[in-house]
């Protein structure tokens, strides 16, 4: 374990196995006051992609005070999803909430099955804002009820991602661009469904966030781009994918398709068992997240708040602004 800037926080690893990802703990709303503590994060952040802070107060305000630690606060482009600050006035702003109740019975909507399960909670891999042309810097999440079993979340790194998928592959795919929009329903989940997956009805909370998202134009991003340490990231959301720009086509579907096969697969891919006293941020222009799902009637709550940043590589296909479609908060 690194002791780093005079002893305030200490860094280390995730695990010995991972080229990415670091655990600081010692961050609490003191030691965010020295610079050189936040110069610290930010540097562990550039370079391994994800960081689990750990023995954190579970509180809103310092979830707000570590996510400025990397950059103003982006809200979420959409009026339907929840707001911590709409259902309690004495929360912080800028945080949304993914609160999973527990069901009984024959209630299947928003359920999927995998592997004979049913799961509820669950998600693809994907990247967040896909469906923007404006990407975000980074997600900053934490667990306000935890799941007792699975709920966990997964990360997979970009970078190996593209270093695994095969020369032929790589050669395929990397001159695309990835369609997106804005639809979240798992029954028009196109590309990257799981062998065993099997959808119910949608609720009408996620239909709702649907018809809005679907007045979105469609947006772009490249499959593979080049960080500015040059190393070439993976970056294809299976999730909300509909195709390849200019090769809509059944060869151009094939191609996506079998790309995405290999991104919901990770060879390295990380899943964190979540403890209320975690946060966990992740760069959403590298890594790729996903959600295990849980028993339907196990109660899983999370927050997470979203950092504005942009790789400047995305763009709406009919050429509307950002502005046009996204309401931004300046925290």
């Amino acid at each position: 374990m690194a002791t780093n800037v005079a002893s305030k926080i200490k860094v280390r690893d995730l695990r010995d196995d991972l080229s990415f990802g670091s655990i600081i703990e010692g961050v609490n709303f003191e030691t965010l006051k020295d610079e050189a503590v936040r110069a610290e994060i930010n540097d562990v952040f550039e370079r391994r992609g994800m960081i689990v802070f750990t023995g954190c107060e579970p509180s809103a305000q310092l979830h707000v005070e570590i996510s400025k630690v990397f950059g103003p606060l982006k809200d979420h482009p959409t009026k339907t999803t929840a707001r911590v600050d709409k259902l309690d006035p004495n929360s912080a702003p800028g945080v949304i909430d993914m609160h999973h109740k527990p069901r009984e019975g024959e209630e299947d909507v928003d359920l999927i099955e995998l592997n004979g399960k049913k799961l509820g909670n669950w998600s693809n891999w994907h990247f967040d804002h896909c469906y923007n042309d404006e990407l975000n810097l980074a997600g900053v999440l934490r667990s306000v009820i935890v799941a007792p079993e699975g709920g966990m979340t997964g990360f997979a790194d970009g970078v190996e991602a593209y270093n695994d998928l095969s020369p032929e592959l790589r050669e395929q795919i990397e001159k695309y661009n990835v369609i997106y929009t804005l639809d979240v329903r798992r029954s028009k989940m196109r590309f990257g469904r799981p062998k065993t997956f099997k959808n119910f009805e949608e609720s009408e909370y996620m239909l709702n966030n649907v018809r809005e998202g679907l007045t979105f134009p469609r947006a772009m991003h490249p499959a593979v781009w080049t960080r500015p340490s040059g190393e070439k990231v993976l970056h294809i959301s299976p999730w909300m994918a509909v195709g390849l720009e200019h090769n809509e086509t059944p060869e151009g579907d094939a191609l996506l398709e079998a790309v995405c096969q290999e991104v919901i697969n990770p060879r390295n891919a990380y899943w964190h068992k979540w403890e209320t006293d975690h946060m966990v941020i992740w760069d959403n222009r590298r890594m790729l997240h996903a959600v295990s799902g849980c028993d339907p009637k196990l109660e899983r709550r999370m927050q997470r708040t979203t950092i504005r940043g942009d790789y400047g590589l995305g763009y709406f296909e009919d050429g509307k602004k950002i502005g046009d479609v996204q309401r931004e908060f300046v925290a």
